[in-house]
């Protein structure tokens, strides 16, 4: 199976390096730094671009409308928080959102890990109740983008009485979805709704075991994809990625004056785990900045050579991944030199590997 590459992108620049409260998916809105990121991406050879989520940040759905338009081939993963808007209007505002972006657009449904996120929005549900929302909700909004005729629904959390939408996804059968959710409440909803299921960076070993653990909760006969999410540092040598990557972990030190608070989310305390296990698993994954910013969010790192850091890449293609998120500690420049030096290689080794499968078969 082809390999997937996913970026993200922001509004803004920012980076741990610049405090620990600048992150990718809040702040201001800056036009011209939105289309240079998201045409570093397309230029770069990446097949998508993440447009993340947060409580205080701007709106996904208008980021992802104004990058579509200034780009031609850059897809897009729209993160979004079930809840908060209707699943039958965010049915419809997916499905127009696909024919302006050309059929461009997936959405990244994130449930939702910390409760003071949730309660900024007005969300006072507790942790597996709201995964028993996003299960309705993702019956709601698939109902809506395949339907012919209107529907009712009666659930826990919705109730509708003639559903429809005259508008349906230009992606048939519909939008791709994609999922993240680490804890057993999550597994479940995820197996059953989603095309993709999303990991954080954790070792080969738990990936493998986690990839089991939803294979097994998915419906009979179900074809589910993988992603993990990791962050490259890459250097000349081996030696220059090791100094790279310990000059972003003492930045972050030192920009962090206070304890990382303990974090809510299962993916975090996971990762968190893995970091009091030991600072480097497999071949190169290094998990000491997970350790200093409480793991908020994709924050293990593969350390090395554009070679040797493709070289793990495939790694997890082979344990079972076919997409691979990847970002920076330096947004832009990392996006170029990820796209230069190190998806041509990952996709010369899958495409290797397909030719030898063909052969064998």
């Amino acid at each position: 199976m082809p390999v997937e590459f996913i970026g993200m992108i922001g509004t803004r620049d920012a980076s741990e390096l610049y405090g620990p409260t600048v992150s990718i998916t809040g702040g201001s809105i800056d036009l011209n730094y939105v289309r240079k990121f998201a045409k570093v991406h397309e230029d770069g050879g990446f097949d998508r671009v993440l447009i993340g989520y947060s409580s205080t940040g701007p709106d996904g759905f208008n980021v992802v409308s104004y990058v579509a338009a200034t780009t031609e081939r850059l897809k897009f993963l729209l993160a979004h928080r079930p809840g908060f808007v209707s699943p039958t209007l965010a049915a419809r505002k997916l499905a127009t959102l696909d024919h302006f972006s050309h059929g461009r657009v997936a959405v990244h449904i994130i449930t939702g890990g910390s409760d003071a996120e949730q309660q900024r929005d007005g969300d006072w549900l507790e942790h597996d109740t709201r995964y028993r929302r996003t299960d309705e909700y993702l019956d709601v909004v698939r109902r809506v983008w395949t339907s012919q005729e209107p529907f009712d629904y009666e659930g826990e959390f919705y109730q509708l009485k003639g559903a429809f939408s005259e508008v349906k996804p230009l992606q048939q059968p519909h939008i791709p979805i994609y999922f993240g959710g680490a804890s057993g409440a999550a597994v479940g909803v995820g197996a059953k709704h989603s095309n993709v299921y999303a990991f954080w960076g954790e070792p080969i070993a738990a990936i493998k075991q986690r990839i089991a653990e939803v294979k097994a909760a998915a419906p009979p006969g179900k074809d589910l994809r993988f992603s993990v999410s990791l962050r490259p540092i890459l250097g000349e040598t081996e030696a220059k990625a090791w100094e790279k990557a310990n000059y972003i972990l003492s930045r972050i030190n030192e920009i962090n004056t206070q304890p990382a608070a303990r974090p809510e989310a299962v993916g975090s305390l996971r990762l968190l785990d893995f970091a009091q296990e030991k600072e480097i698993h497999d071949k190169r994954l290094w998990t000491p900045i997970a350790a200093a910013t409480g793991a908020r969010g994709n924050t293990t790192a593969l350390v090395g050579t554009p070679e040797q850091v493709a070289e793990s890449l495939f790694d997890y293609y082979q344990a079972g991944v076919t997409t691979l998120l990847i970002r920076g500690f330096d947004p832009v420049e990392d996006a170029i030199a990820y796209g230069r030096d190190v998806i041509p290689l990952v996709r010369q080794e899958v495409q290797r590997l397909e030719r030898q499968t063909a052969t064998v078969a």
